[in-house]
């Protein structure tokens, strides 16, 4: 069974950084194309940035330049480095497949004060 469990959120100012965490299990996350999805609060989940299997990164627009991915193979984690954060980025973070669906984690709610 596949299973993601994200963790890192928090409290952090405006400007602050906080680095978000993903650990996959039942799964290979370097075979797939992995993703960061967000929910703020009355929201639909949205997609934040992706890794492919080649290691190349996307980001959607409103985090581009602020928010980085990274994979480590040998542990079976990807990152979420995030710089500048602003209240509009506070929701629950999710790690995910970018192209499959199972079960979603519980993802990690990361709030920012202003």
């Amino acid at each position: 069974q596949v299973q993601f469990v994200e963790s890192g959120g928090g409290l952090v100012q405006a400007g602050g950084s906080l680095r978000l965490s993903c650990a996959a299990y039942g799964t290979i996350i370097s075979n797939y194309a992995m993703a960061w999805y967000r929910q703020a609060p009355g929201k639909e989940r949205e997609l934040v940035g992706q890794i492919t299997r080649d290691g190349s990164t996307y980001y959607e627009d409103f985090v581009k330049g602020r928010f980085s991915t990274s994979r480590d193979s040998v542990k079976n984690t990807m990152s979420l480095q995030m710089n500048d954060l602003k209240p509009e980025d506070t929701a629950v973070y999710y790690c995910h497949f970018r192209w499959a669906t199972v079960e979603w984690g519980n993802g990690t709610l990361v709030t920012v004060s202003s």
